[in-house]
């Protein structure tokens, strides 16, 4: 028997992205939300509903708290009142101190583990992510290993930290690093910066940077900015402006040995920068390898995924632009940002091509050898380009020592049907058949 989930919260992005996942690994999810779309929501997930949460809670296996920052602790208290013994009670808040000390007052038999998962909603499954989980000592040893398993078995990567351990953690992480990025893009606007225009003159390195910027202030900013206001991000605020403005302040008084003195001291701090160097450098040419790719393509057909929405693009790639590539397909043209989309390779088109066409069928009669194996001669067909089945349907014999086979044949919608039969009864007759 399935496990039953109420995801709270769970018309959101991340509630959302839980359901998702829970019901790709059989879980029955339900969810409640005060967003006045959110029955809507669940009937788009495939989920179920319920208005009230806290009446339903003692329904479920498993309550899963997925709600902004401010209002997760008190939620936890409402919620957990109303839940059976033997239920497991999480969160997946990016601050954890307060939310553990909630959870550790719901009712004795309920289990607690708190839950961070290192990525947004924009990732479509945990593989390769890190999940960190903030379990509380004597109150989860039953789904513990469940819950574990459930992320390792899809390919994430799961660590354990105690609460203070993982908001001192997250203070860097996620503080120091959004609020860098925040504050670049706010200095941008301070100085009213054409970015669109320094894209024509921009590094790899200012492009990837720029694209991070963004990444960060396209989130929701109220969530950053609670973020930012936990308590021990406030340390780090101070740490960071004030070596800002040692910096600035050697820069501008022309004392540039102290400057290297600063930049040598945190390089030495960082540690192994060679790394670092090329860790980055794998990245820079992997967006430079993609427009090469596609500048080779000219021409060509190629397959272009979009990232955020999942359509596929077919063409004859036209133009490529450090910014834009250009397909055509039956005369119709269509402009897509490189930075939104990915270049398929060869056998993924195909794939794509083979799931989503409609194709054709043939069926072609040979008379070979009755020596010749059926299933043999179907894998020669397939070799045939834009073929994708060979299928034997019928056979007889026609006189002594040789035999009438019969082969269906599928061929890919975007093809010719009479070239490709073409080419396969020609292959037929090069190794001794005869094409009834």
């Amino acid at each position: 028997m399935c496990s039953k989930v109420l995801i709270v919260g769970g018309a959101g992005n991340m509630g959302q992205w839980f359901a998702r996942f829970l019901m790709r690994q059989n879980y029955a999810v339900t969810i409640a939300d005060i967003d006045p779309h959110a029955r809507e929501v669940a009937k788009e997930l495939g989920a179920g509903f319920v208005e009230d949460a806290g009446e339903a809670a003692g329904d479920f296996d498993i309550v899963l708290i997925s709600v902004p920052i401010d209002v997760t602790e008190s939620m936890i208290e409402g919620i957990a009142l109303h839940m059976c013994p033997g239920s497991l009670l999480m969160d997946v808040t990016s601050v954890k101190k307060g939310v553990m000390e909630a959870m550790r007052e719901a009712p004795k038999g309920i289990e607690l583990i708190g839950t961070h998962p290192m990525f947004g909603p924009m990732v479509s499954d945990p593989k390769g992510q890190t999940v960190i989980l903030v379990p509380v000592k004597g109150r989860c040893e039953s789904w513990l290993p469940k819950i574990v398993a459930l992320f390792e078995d899809n390919g994430a990567h799961v660590e354990f930290l105690s609460a203070d351990e993982h908001d001192q953690m997250m203070a860097v992480i996620q503080g120091l690093t959004h609020f860098a990025y925040i504050a670049i893009g706010a200095t941008l606007d301070a100085l009213e910066f054409d970015l669109s225009k320094s894209r024509r003159f921009m590094s790899p390195v200012y492009e990837i940077m720029v694209d991070f910027v963004g990444r960060i202030l396209a989130q929701n900013p109220h969530l950053y900015a609670m973020i930012q206001a936990s308590p021990d991000v406030e340390r780090v605020h101070d740490a960071f402006i004030a070596q800002c403005l040692e910096l600035s302040e050697s820069a501008e008084s022309g004392e540039t040995e102290k400057f290297v003195r600063s930049m040598r001291s945190a390089a030495a701090h960082f540690g192994d920068t060679e790394s670092a160097l090329r860790r980055s450098d794998k990245l820079v040419n992997a967006r430079i390898a993609e427009l090469e790719a596609l500048a080779n393509s000219l021409g060509k057909e190629r397959g272009l995924r979009h990232i955020y929405s999942g359509v596929v693009h077919v063409g004859i790639v036209r133009r490529v632009t450090p910014q834009e590539v250009l397909l055509e397909k039956d005369g119709k043209r269509t402009k897509l940002k490189i930075e939104n989309v990915r270049l398929l390779s060869p056998d993924e088109l195909r794939q794509w091509k083979m799931d989503n066409l409609v194709h054709h069928k043939r069926d072609i009669s040979v008379v070979l050898s009755e020596n010749v194996k059926p299933n043999i001669i179907a894998g020669i067909i397939e070799g045939v380009d834009g073929v994708i089945l060979a299928k034997k349907i019928d056979t007889y014999e026609i006189k002594k020592s040789h035999v009438s086979l019969t082969y269906r044949i599928t061929i890919l919608g975007d093809q010719d049907p009479k070239e490709v039969q073409h080419k396969v009864e020609e292959l037929l007759e090069g190794i001794g058949g005869k094409i009834r």
